[in-house]
């Protein structure tokens, strides 16, 4: 009899344990949904439904995208790092303002400070030392891009939708890439990124519609453009959630107490680990490395390398949407060599938060 109520007692701890599971994986792609949902509606109308003067203002803009993502990242949870995680795989960002974006990014950070009482000075100088590292990081990776790749590189908000199969040409769509490759061929230079006098692809195809041509970029179907808006955010939320719930589960059978018996053996092997730890793509990693600052566990060397790598889902996301896996490591090892260089300097200058 007390066998079989051993038994019973355990099996409800495992379900209840696998209901969390699911809960926590569910609620985190929930909340990721309505960032994704109007990214993509955003992308689809930059594409065909903005004008040319408009796009030239969002690639002019791109200068001072380091400072902008690097404050918009502080924002709590992880939506505005997914967000931009998408835009880069457009490349309507660059990423400069990406590597902004998710070195400024906390997940949970910030709720489990406040739920701790941490005090809001030492809250206000973490958020700041994480934003002025993202908006350093940002304009050195921007600065040097520019001088090895003068030419940047152009939009490829067409190439997400052909890897997902939106097919917007099937719907009558105007697509400014279909028509720069229509003026491409018929000028010769079918994929170049530019033709006589200098001018790239898609100046030519925005001169090209307004010749009277088929596409005409003032009239995009909203409806069409909120279908594949959709699509998009369907297809990503559902691998998100896939792969947050295997690594929620992860969490589960190791715990943070074998977490923080690593993290506390040594100072520098701490920054290091804390780092790899926070580019776990799920927002237990955020709350484990807070909890355990606020535990003394963490020095703040320590603990600013794992939350300046704590990008959360917004690297999931990066990886579903921008289409070089080679690319994608070398950001993460970029975000990883900036974040354990900069706990490495906060322990060496004795700073203390």
């Amino acid at each position: 009899m007390f066998i079989c109520k051993k038994l019973l007692m355990e099996e409800v701890l495992f379900l209840d344990l696998v209901l969390d599971i699911l809960l926590d994986a569910a609620l985190d792609t929930l909340y990721l949904i309505p960032f994704l949902l109007v990214t993509y509606i955003a992308m689809e109308w930059l594409e065909h439904g903005a004008s040319r003067k408009f796009q030239e203002a969002i690639e002019k803009g791109g200068a001072v995208g380091p400072a902008i993502g690097a404050v918009l990242g502080v924002v709590p949870q992880c939506g505005f790092s997914a967000a931009a995680s998408t835009f880069y795989a457009a490349r309507v960002i660059t990423l400069g303002t990406l590597i902004a974006v998710f070195l400024s990014t906390s997940d949970e950070m910030l709720p489990i400070f406040i739920a701790e009482a941490v005090p809001f000075e030492t809250i206000a100088a973490i958020l700041g030392v994480k934003i002025l590292i993202g908006i350093v990081a940002g304009f050195a990776i921007d600065a040097v891009l520019r001088i090895t790749r003068p030419v940047r590189e152009s939009w490829r908000i067409h190439e997400l939708c052909e890897r997902a199969g939106c097919h917007c040409a099937d719907d009558d769509v105007p697509c400014i890439q279909n028509a720069a490759a229509i003026v491409a061929a018929q000028e010769g230079s079918a994929g170049a990124e530019s033709y006589e006098g200098g001018v790239t692809v898609a100046d030519a195809a925005h001169d090209h519609d307004h010749d009277g041509h088929a596409h005409e970029h003032g009239h995009a179907k909203w409806g069409i453009i909120v279908r594949s808006a959709v699509k998009h955010t369907v297809e990503v939320s559902c691998f998100v959630f896939l792969v947050v719930l295997a690594m929620n589960a992860v969490f589960a059978l190791f715990g943070e107490d074998a977490l923080a018996t690593v993290l506390g053996a040594n100072s520098q092997i701490a920054v290091v680990v804390s780092g790899l730890v926070g580019l776990i793509p799920n927002c237990a990693a955020s709350v484990a490395i807070a909890q355990l600052y606020v535990d003394g566990v963490l020095g703040s060397g320590a603990m600013m390398s794992g939350l300046l790598c704590a990008a959360g889902v917004g690297l999931l996301v990066l990886f579903r949407t921008n289409a070089s896996a080679k690319q994608n490591i070398a950001i993460l090892a970029m975000l990883l060599a900036v974040s354990c260089a900069s706990g490495l300097l906060i322990d060496a200058l004795g700073i203390v938060f």
